[in-house]
């Protein structure tokens, strides 16, 4: 028997001491296997298999890190704690299957916050960031921007009052007149752009989806509203506040354009420009005892110019792969960002018994 024969018999009679040691734990598992050793039948065993992600694969450990980093955020996920600021009582709830905790304060919390904020240095420092860094400037004026810079104060000391790892925020009825507080829409982009998830209309699914593709791929997600290019078959995602960041943390940031609140009329929001032929990743987790996530992948078209286009500042027009029509696609408030990782969302899903949407 040759070598290379040798080593595989050996490989082969340790493969059921792996498929024990799947079912007997039951916890999610990553398999390495080197290529040449398992055959057909062994693979199709554990591929598809919810709870492992399986490797057959030639050293590659990459493949192993991304593994690790599932089971990796979805500890994290269990031990994070999502402060909810709307409506008037404080509660809170544990999110099932990943035992996210959720604490919900009022909204005056943010009210009051608000409006003790002074113009410190900070606020000063970081409103003048604001303006350096844009593009143009279109409907704010300088006191709106000082506004938007105060907001992100505001939310900061509520994440850690409540030592939080992410916010939501039930923003909408605070814009009303009487105005109660400026568009958070500024403070959400610098959020953002660290690496905290903040979810606009109190959404909590896209929230929870917010923090999985930052701790999974630290990519900064794009929270919008579902529409439709009909006539090009492209896909019309918008909303009022993104991430400038969407290369990652430590990544460059793409320019944007300052504007009004598209809703209130009034306040400052970031228009950020995609880059046009970036690939990117459109997913939603929907919460639940047996939860599920809608995943789509495609390629940046352009980001309409407002006007013509009406609708929320920022405004991203792509492809979508996984749909002949793009009416088909399902769900609203989904997450878009850059980078094509719908093959590590379909195995984090197969790691922990989430069902795949399309």
């Amino acid at each position: 028997m040759s070598r290379s024969r040798h080593k595989c018999s050996i490989g082969l009679n340790r493969w059921g001491h792996v498929i024990d040691i799947v079912e007997e734990t039951g916890i999610p598992t990553v398999v390495l296997t080197t290529l040449g050793i398992l055959l057909v039948d062994h693979i199709k065993q554990l591929h598809r298999r919810s709870g492992v992600y399986l490797i057959n694969s030639l050293d590659n450990l990459n493949a192993v890190e991304d593994g690790m980093r599932m089971i990796k955020t979805a500890r994290w996920m269990r031990e994070s704690r999502i402060v909810n600021i709307g409506g008037s009582k404080t509660r809170e709830i544990t999110v099932p299957h990943f035992g996210t905790q959720v604490q919900t304060v009022p909204h005056t919390k943010f009210y009051e916050e608000f409006k003790r904020t002074e113009a410190t240095g900070d606020v000063k420092k970081l409103a003048q960031a604001y303006l350096k860094n844009a593009r143009k400037v279109i409907q704010p004026t300088k006191a709106d921007i000082l506004d938007a810079a105060k907001a992100y104060f505001v939310l900061k000391r509520i994440i850690e009052t409540e030592k939080a790892d992410a916010v939501m925020m039930d923003c909408l009825p605070g814009l009303k007149r009487p105005h109660k507080h400026c568009p958070p829409c500024m403070g959400y982009m610098s959020l953002r752009n660290e690496g905290t998830a903040a979810g606009c209309q109190a959404d909590l699914n896209a929230t929870l989806t917010l923090m999985l593709v930052q701790q999974l791929f630290d990519r900064p997600g794009f929270q919008q509203n579902a529409s439709m290019e009909t006539e090009k078959n492209h896909y019309f995602g918008a909303h009022c506040t993104c991430a400038s960041k969407l290369n990652g943390t430590s990544g460059p940031s793409e320019p944007y354009i300052l504007m009004s609140h598209a809703e209130a009329g009034w306040g400052c929001v970031p228009r950020v420009l995609w880059r046009t032929g970036q690939e990117v990743t459109m997913a939603q987790y929907l919460s639940g005892e047996t939860p599920s996530m809608y995943i789509y992948s495609g390629k940046v078209v352009g980001c309409p110019s407002i006007p013509p286009t009406g609708g929320c500042r920022t405004n991203v027009e792509m492809t979508i792969n996984e749909v002949d029509d793009v009416c088909n696609v399902k769900g609203m408030h989904q997450i878009i960002f850059y980078g094509n990782y719908t093959k590590q969302l379909r195995t984090f899903c197969q790691l922990y018994d989430i069902k795949v949407l399309t």
